[in-house]
């Protein structure tokens, strides 16, 4: 008769078994002949490129971020592809980043016509 390593009980004799319980008992577990629903995974569709390139470029050059966010926003309503948020956040982010580029500029081209006016 050997012992477990760890100092438990022998290998030797198996666990004793109980009685079945009587006629009439119900029985708990699922019925004889029952198969479980076999679920597939389906995988997510992808994400829109264009989507991506927005908040890239929205980052990089604020122009061409909000002209492709407009165009993945389209691509993304025409095919159902992931990627709304990213191409939401690419059109907000090149709008407000090139509005506040053409701000500055219109605020520059003002201060050189009001100095060049001063000046002569």
């Amino acid at each position: 008769m050997t012992t477990d390593p760890t100092g438990g009980q022998p290998y030797d004799s198996p666990p004793p078994f109980d009685q079945p319980p009587p006629y009439g008992v119900p029985q708990y577990g699922q019925p004889q002949g029952y198969v479980p629903a076999v679920y597939y995974y389906q995988p997510p569709p992808p994400t829109n490129v264009m989507a991506i390139l927005s908040l890239v470029f929205a980052l990089v050059i604020a122009p061409v971020g909000l002209v492709l966010g407009l165009i993945a926003r389209r691509q993304i309503a025409e095919s159902g592809e992931e990627g709304r948020g990213l191409a939401l956040a690419g059109t907000i982010v090149g709008a407000v980043i090139t509005g506040f580029w053409v701000l500055y500029a219109a605020f520059w081209i003002v201060m050189m016509i009001v100095f060049a006016a001063f000046s002569s």
